[in-house]
């Protein structure tokens, strides 16, 4: 197969990371969202807690690392987009439309992840003022329910996360995507940090814990297995075009495996961070840790009312997870915004500007699924749902499928090479071997379960 070699320069210019630090905290900001602040406690909640959490490290390592790198790979050697990078890489053939699909299921994930941001950015001002003040399950969900069934309020928050996601956009890549992330990763870890100290430092706390640290693998099932291939794949941003873009922002001097790794440990800390924020007040006050999704918006505001000055370290929460979700909210709207710059010439502002009123339009059928759609179905799903469904079970690991298979089979080993050692700089001969087997193999083969378990083949094990 021949070669492919497209430098940057041969790409014309195009703005870039500016520094290790910027391509660290962006890629790593892209990575950290609520998924770490959310998803991550309260499926682990679900699963057993320890035990769970180590397959998920497996699966993370073979899965969710070996598909970010191929983005990498695919951005920096094509110097382009998600779009683009297919198109350069493999000129003339359809693999470009994986690209779009990329493109797509950004646009769809903003979709519902602003309403559930706007959420977050509410909470912060309900907690400060005392509105979320109880430990009674009843209030704690009416109070929730209230709010999301509402049409304006809930409308308005989404609207501005979209404001201040655009604005950060508009700014450029490193006067806005890589500023600002820099900025909000260091405040992100100081607030887990102050919530982490309070938590483990309650009476009680050592079962909470102990349920994060100490595996009972007689939790373990089919049906955990599964949930922890799942949240592998998706909890590192792969799949929907953002790391194939940011890829494309790194210099030539950036080790790809490094920025890889690191990117992965990160976002395992902050994971690991979040837990020990939640799971031990939720034992030291009596909760449970398998309420779902509910657990952030009416499990936690109950926990931390229920210790001394509750109030100040709810809002500290609900501020260290509107961060997190911006960080990723940056990446997902930047990934059509580069689209409809880079492919059809529109400028960043045109891009910008038609992206955010696009998901707007398209993202309040998502919000407005609690109260006035909510009898509107799809497929037997509301639109909120209906977003969820396609993208984090069908759209995203068939996605990120076609992307291993095509850095594994349709790239040249030269291309890989060339570009995890950096031009043959790094001595890492024995890393591309084993790169090679995980993305060729090992991944594909883990992702087709993961498509086939969102498809509901697996039901038997649930």
């Amino acid at each position: 197969m021949a070669q492919t070699n497209l430098s940057q320069t041969s790409m014309g210019h195009r703005e870039g990371f500016g520094s290790t630090l910027g391509v660290i905290a962006a890629t790593l900001g892209s990575a950290v969202g609520l998924g770490n602040i959310w998803k991550f406690p309260y499926v682990t909640g679900e699963n057993g807690g320890a035990a769970f959490i180590l397959i998920y490290l497996l699966f993370a390592s073979l899965i969710g690392l070996p598909v970010m790198i191929s983005e990498f790979i695919m951005g920096r050697r094509s110097n382009a987009a998600s779009v683009g990078a297919f198109k350069r890489l493999a000129p003339g053939t359809p693999w470009f439309l994986t690209g779009i699909s990329g493109v797509i299921v950004a646009f769809l994930i903003m979709s519902y992840y602003t309403s559930v941001a706007g959420w977050v950015y509410a909470y912060i001002f309900k907690a400060m003022s005392g509105g979320l003040l109880t430990t009674d399950p009843k209030v704690s969900e009416q109070a929730f329910t209230g709010f999301i069934s509402g049409v304006w309020s809930p409308l308005i928050w989404q609207w501005i996360v979209l404001l201040v996601t655009g604005a950060i956009i508009l700014a450029g890549v490193k006067k806005g995507i890589e500023r600002i992330t820099k900025m909000l990763l260091p405040v992100l870890f100081l607030l887990l940090i102050v919530c982490v100290i309070r938590a483990v430092t309650l009476p009680g706390a050592s079962e909470g814990i102990a349920f994060l640290f100490k595996p009972d693998f007689s939790k373990i099932t089919g049906a955990t297995i599964l949930a922890a291939m799942g949240l592998a794949f998706f909890k590192l941003s792969v799949g929907m075009g953002v790391m194939t873009t940011y890829g494309s922002y790194i210099g030539k001097s950036e080790s790809l495996f490094s920025t890889g790794v690191k990117v992965m440990l990160a976002d395992t800390c902050v994971s690991m961070l979040a837990g020990l924020a939640i799971f031990p007040a939720v034992f030291a006050f009596g909760f449970t840790p398998d309420k779902g999704a509910s657990l952030l918006f009416m499990t936690i505001p109950m926990v931390f009312n229920s210790m001394p000055f509750g109030g100040f370290f709810l809002t500290i929460f609900f501020i260290l997870a509107s961060i997190a979700a911006t960080g990723a909210m940056i990446s997902l709207f930047n990934t059509p915004v580069a689209y409809l710059n880079e492919e059809l010439g529109w400028s960043r502002k045109s891009a910008t500007v038609v992206t955010g009123l696009m998901m707007a339009l398209i993202g309040s059928t998502a919000t407005l699924s609690n109260s006035i759609l909510a009898n509107f179905k799809l497929f037997g799903m509301t639109m909120f749902d209906l977003f969820g469904y396609a993208t984090d079970n069908i759209m995203m690991p068939l996605t990120g499928l076609i992307i291993a298979l095509f850095v594994g089979w349709r790239l040249s080993k030269y291309d890989v090479a060339d570009e995890l050692s950096n031009g043959g700089s790094l001595n890492n001969r024995t890393f591309v071997k084993f790169y090679l087997i995980a993305v060729r193999f090992v991944a594909p083969a883990a992702i087709i379960v993961v498509l086939l378990s969102g498809l509901g083949f697996f039901q038997f094990l649930k």
